[in-house]
């Protein structure tokens, strides 16, 4: 399939909800929210097979199994070493699932991020036949984590399943970053507008910018010009989102999303240029009195193709 036909496949205002049966939105926004796009059926709602449970509405990602789904950790992770990490996902029958869905590119997306939402990466394993997921993963300080697997069975709907993958050694969870809507990583400046607003949806628009000058040719990069992660701060609640169709390469890249309450939440943007993925990240408040946000940009470290924060 060719760059248009993937683009073309993000239908306008696609929107991704938490657990896929909140259907409370968010906004990033101030003023009247713009209305909930449709609904896709790449959007995180739980599987509805024949003897599965009814979903429901329990964000993506606050559990490890889910409809007869469940995600099973097979290595441990030692500090700064580098794991070929291994995992399975099996179905209702209990045996390892082998056949998913192709979306945005890949059958299955593994997020890792720390508890204290300070560290991101954003990995593509590999699938043996036998059901058994691997990716090189190097977590670089002791502590907690979260790891996500976001995928398809056949047949079924797209769902989110987490679990945690502790590091041994003193650990020192950090602060959460302040409210920001300007992100600085790799000489790229990316600015956000709008306001998470719990139970509306509306979009949110991020700007990508270098050296002062909008960037108008940003690369597709998982079947899209910008790849976003939001995680709610305190569980780790997780949503998934995709920007709008458009055949503009940038600078703005626009999404909807819905976010099921009112707190701070770490939003994630994946974008390529030059050939290489960065991430900017920015820390977001939904509900009112949000605070007014803090003038000095966030700064994130270089990412590559299976890039980390």
């Amino acid at each position: 399939m060719n760059t248009a036909s993937k683009l073309g496949a993000y239908a306008v205002g696609l929107a991704v909800v938490f657990g896929g049966a909140l259907g409370v939105g968010n906004a990033f926004g101030e003023g009247t929210p713009a209305p909930a796009p449709p609904s896709h059926g790449s959007a995180h709602t739980t599987p509805t097979q024949a003897g599965a449970k009814p979903q429901d509405d329990t964000p993506g990602g606050l559990q490890v199994s889910q409809n007869g789904y469940t995600l099973n950790p097979l290595t441990t992770v030692k500090t700064g070493e580098p794991t070929d990490f291994r995992f399975t996902v099996t179905g209702p029958d209990g045996k390892p699932v082998t056949d998913y869905q192709v979306q945005h590119d890949k059958k299955l997306h593994f997020i890792v991020v720390s508890r204290d939402l300070a560290t991101f990466q954003h990995l593509h394993p590999e699938q043996a036949g036998d059901g058994v997921w691997s990716v090189k993963l190097t977590l670089d300080a002791p502590g907690a984590y979260r790891a996500f697997a976001d995928f398809a069975p056949a047949g079924g709907s797209g769902l989110t399943l987490g679990m945690d993958v502790p590091v041994a050694g003193e650990y020192a969870p950090r602060a959460l970053p302040a409210v920001s809507r300007t992100a600085q990583v790799d000489g790229y400046t990316v600015t956000l507008t709008g306001d998470l607003v719990p139970g509306q949806a509306s979009k949110l628009t991020l700007s990508v910018s270098k050296d002062g000058k909008p960037v108008t040719d940003l690369q597709p990069y998982l079947g899209a010009y910008g790849h976003l992660v939001a995680l709610r701060a305190g569980d780790l609640a997780y949503l998934h989102v995709h920007p709008e169709e458009s055949d503009k390469a940038g600078p703005e890249i626009t999404f909807y999303a819905e976010v099921p309450s009112g707190g701070d939440y770490r939003l994630f943007l994946d974008f390529q240029h030059a050939g290489k993925v960065r991430t900017a990240d920015f820390t977001a408040r939904a509900g009112a009195g949000q605070p007014k946000p803090a003038a000095e940009p966030s700064v994130s470290p270089s990412h590559g193709d299976d890039h980390k924060h």
